[in-house]
């Protein structure tokens, strides 16, 4: 079974810089666990069903202007129908008014309310892509991270085989790392993957024979970066005498992670190979066959051409 994440409603409080108009004791204790929102249109004007209260419930101009349509009974009532189900919180937006009897009905039924001065599309579309990242499925993968002229460069392989000494080397020729040694890895959406290292070791590279060394402080803030989307995964491993290595590249391998399926390449090591080089060549690759040109098929049609020609 999948695991699942939750994120403290504070942070999104902190985050977006909402108003606080009421926050329970146990503000603190109160953990989100789901991406999408909800505008609960429905449920004030009496249908309930279905309705889900551990999503934000978001209330716009929309839903404002039909409450102030009713009369304050019934408004009041229509008010305390969503109240009353004990949402996680509610945020009304544009800095809408918020009323004595909203605000006193929040307290007595301990919901927090909260408030923000953005527009309902924009805060809603920001929160979504907030809380899509902070609760995507993860895995952690031993492996180096790096980026590699706009490309995510995972680079996975046995311990020893050089993949921090390569990090270092591309950082030298103007890359960035992201993580070494491991590498969170999240799935965003139903196609993206993004990496990052774990805090406690941020931006920090172990080098046999010298030990930590912090690459932010060595090279400059230039050098790092917090987060990068994965676009390909190279597998370093020594070089095996007499096994058949991929010289055309015709075929299209992948790596699965949390489902996704990331384009992949093997690449041998052995003294007088330049990592480095090499992995700077396969990322510009990558972004070619992105932009939909292909050497190796490219290759494979002009040397068939020219064989069918001469036959």
């Amino acid at each position: 079974m999948e695991e699942t994440y939750t994120i403290p409603l504070s942070s999104i409080i902190d985050e977006f810089q909402l108003e606080t108009i009421f926050a329970p004791d146990n503000l603190a204790d109160i953990k989100i666990g789901r991406s999408d929102v909800n505008r609960p249109g429905l449920k004030l004007s009496g249908f309930g069903k279905l309705f889900e209260h551990d999503r934000m419930q978001i209330i716009g101009r929309v839903e404002y202007e039909y409450l102030c349509s009713l009369e304050p009974e019934k408004r009041l009532e229509s008010f305390l129908s969503l109240v009353t189900e004990h949402p996680v919180c509610i945020v009304f937006t544009t800095e809408l008014p918020i009323s004595e009897e909203q605000k006193e009905a929040c307290r007595k039924n301990n919901v927090p309310l909260l408030r923000t001065k953005m527009l309902t599309s924009a805060f809603m579309a920001a929160v979504i892509a907030h809380l899509n990242v902070a609760l995507a499925p993860r895995v952690t993968r031993h492996g180096v991270l790096v980026e590699v002229y706009g490309e995510g460069i995972l680079m996975l392989g046995d311990s020893g085989v050089g993949k921090s000494e390569t990090a270092i080397e591309l950082v030298k020729r103007g890359h960035r790392l992201i993580a070494d040694d491991a590498v969170e890895i999240k799935r965003v959406s139903a196609t993206t993957l993004v990496g990052t290292a774990p805090e406690i070791i941020r931006h920090y590279v172990e080098l046999r024979g010298i030990g930590i060394v912090d690459v932010r402080r060595l090279f400059g803030m230039g050098a790092v970066k917090i987060t990068e989307k994965i676009d390909l995964v190279i597998e370093l491993e020594q070089w095996v005498q007499g096994k058949m290595y991929d010289r055309f590249g015709l075929e299209s391998e992948y790596t699965e992670i949390l489902g996704i399926n990331v384009p992949s390449i093997t690449i041998p090591v052995r003294p007088g190979r330049n990592l480095a080089i090499i992995i700077e060549i396969a990322a510009m690759n990558s972004r070619q066959k992105k932009m939909g040109y292909n050497t190796a098929e490219e290759f494979n049609k002009r040397l068939m051409g020219q064989i069918n020609g001469e036959t």
